[in-house]
């Protein structure tokens, strides 16, 4: 299959698609930089682009990072150079070198500097670099830090602004918005009303993570506080959208899918849980959830689950130990987790799967022996499969672990093939994420210009790639993954904190989070 007959199979199977005329409009290639499958199973890819494409001024079309063929526009294959702008969202740390090999491809020079009325303004923002936008400053031509909503229109108004320059100087002047072309401390925006903007899936297409149903966000942020969360700081204040609201909007997705999927930090926090379960049930549609506490886990809601068909349940226990849990803050007893896979086995879910971080602030070999004590409890209380998914702990700014060493990738290796070796000795399925790339993206996570230069002249996604690339520039990885001086700036000290009471994430008061680390540090 050529590269046309591929991307036009994807349009055809999909539902909802808006495609332009491009007379007369400002041109914006949003940009995944991951695969089709990953990036349209981003709610948040969903979200710009019905926010780009609300203007009719403006012509929106997607772009993601495909290795086999150079980045085209999926709805006009068109190249990205013929665009004015590239929106790029970006999730994750080690999708920023996707972002600079996809620019790459496309022609388009990766470092900012470099770049000239020949090409198109390049704008990243998304939860990774809201966090800290350092390292993409010099990718990008402006990073974007907070909530789309609110940054979307006045971007958009830079954007006409007129040549190349006028665009650059009017995009610094952005409250949000932190550049190298006018570099000065920015604050981070967001939206206080959620419901006046409405989230959901816009494109419906069966090649994704969620094809079988319509993705509704129910809130975002999160209010609990877990030391090593970047989602619940970076994102304060947490808000909820009304239970009017999520009901519409699951009335209009059981247009197009029999199954609606809520979307949030904890949805299962969500204040009015029960009911919006049970109001989605009543209007004949099945219901699935992206995240669940086992502390606020209701009879309406499992039953909800079970009758839409969901097999799984997922809980994150973060760590065995109630002292390690304890450490970072998530607010979790033993007692709270086996009530839960109690509450599994009643409503006869086929699968529980776990979650756990290796290597957190504080973790003992009696620690990491924990997780197979509790897997040992949960086992003795769930018939069913249980997958135990072992991440690497990865400090993140803006977080009150920002101070923290990250564990070496040997001992991060070492203890996850013991917790595979004991986890399946119990029958229970052991998925590990990669200890070296969790270095990559603790440097990413915690870097600096110096990172952002190695960034730009980065060949390939590939680890030996960055390994050159930090040769070059003459980069130590140890200075960003071993402990931070308290008493030392942050490269992600040029976003500024929010005012009292919405203090959060990397706008959150340094006093504030220090006091959360010093607590940590008290209890390990």
């Amino acid at each position: 299959m050529t590269k046309w007959e591929n991307r036009a199979a994807r349009l055809a199977g999909e539902q909802g698609t808006i495609v332009k005329d491009w007379g007369g409009r400002l041109a914006v290639a949003l940009v995944y930089p991951n695969t089709y499958h990953v990036g349209m199973s981003s709610l948040g890819l969903h979200a710009l682009y019905r926010l780009f494409n609300q203007y009719d001024d403006v012509v929106c079309e997607r772009a993601f990072w495909d290795n086999a063929h150079a980045p085209l526009a999926l709805e006009s294959q068109r190249p990205l150079t013929d665009f004015s702008a590239l929106a790029c969202t970006v999730s994750y740390e080690l999708d920023y070198l996707n972002l600079v090999a996809l620019l790459r491809a496309a022609g388009i020079p990766p470092l900012a500097e470099q770049r000239d009325e020949r090409h198109p303004i390049v704008i990243a923002g998304g939860p990774a670099p809201t966090a800290n936008p350092v390292p993409l400053s010099l990718v990008c031509d402006a990073v974007a830090v907070g909530d789309g909503e609110v940054l979307v229109p006045p971007i958009l108004d830079a954007l006409r602004a007129g040549d190349r320059t006028q665009q650059l100087a009017a995009l610094a002047a952005v409250p949000g918005i932190y550049t190298l072309h006018a570099p000065r401390t920015t604050r981070r925006q967001w939206a206080p009303d959620l419901d006046a903007f409405p989230v959901s899936t816009v494109i419906h297409t069966a090649d994704t993570e969620f094809g079988d149903m319509t993705l509704v966000e129910v809130a975002r942020g999160c209010g609990r506080g877990c030391r090593f969360c970047l989602t619940g700081y970076c994102l304060r204040p947490p808000r909820e959208r009304s239970l009017d609201v999520l009901l519409q909007q699951a009335e209009e997705g059981l247009r197009h899918r029999a199954r609606i999927g809520l979307v949030g930090a904890a949805v299962s926090d969500y204040s009015r849980i029960d009911e919006l379960a049970t109001g989605i049930r009543a209007l004949g549609g099945r219901i699935a959830v992206s995240s669940l506490r086992a502390d606020s886990l209701t009879e309406p809601l499992l039953a909800a689950l079970a009758e839409s068909g969901v097999q799984t349940l997922t809980l994150a226990p973060e760590a065995g130990s109630q002292r390690l849990r304890d450490v970072i803050r998530k607010g979790l007893t033993e007692e709270q987790i086996l009530r839960a896979a109690e509450q599994a086995q009643a409503h006869r879910f086929r699968r529980l799967k776990l979650y756990f971080m290796v290597g957190l602030p504080g973790e003992t070999d009696a620690d990491v022996a924990a997780i197979v004590d509790l897997c040992q409890a949960v086992r003795a209380r769930f018939r069913g499969t249980i997958t135990a998914k072992l991440t690497p702990f990865v400090p993140k700014a803006g977080t009150p672990f920002q101070w923290v060493a990250m564990a070496s990738a040997f001992t991060l290796r070492t203890r996850q093939r013991r917790l595979r070796r004991d986890l399946r000795q119990l029958g229970i399925g052991v998925r590990l994420d990669n200890a070296e790339w969790a270095a990559v993206q603790g440097v990413l996570s915690r870097g600096d210009e110096d990172v952002g230069r190695a960034l730009a002249v980065c060949k390939a996604p590939h680890r030996g790639a960055w390994r050159g690339a930090l040769y070059v520039y003459d980069v130590d990885p140890a200075c960003y993954l071993g402990a931070w001086p308290l008493d030392e700036p942050f490269p992600w000290d040029v976003v500024a904190p929010l005012s009292p009471p919405y203090q959060g994430g990397s706008n959150a008061d340094r006093d504030l989070l220090r006091r959360e680390y010093q607590r940590a540090i008290e209890l390990t």
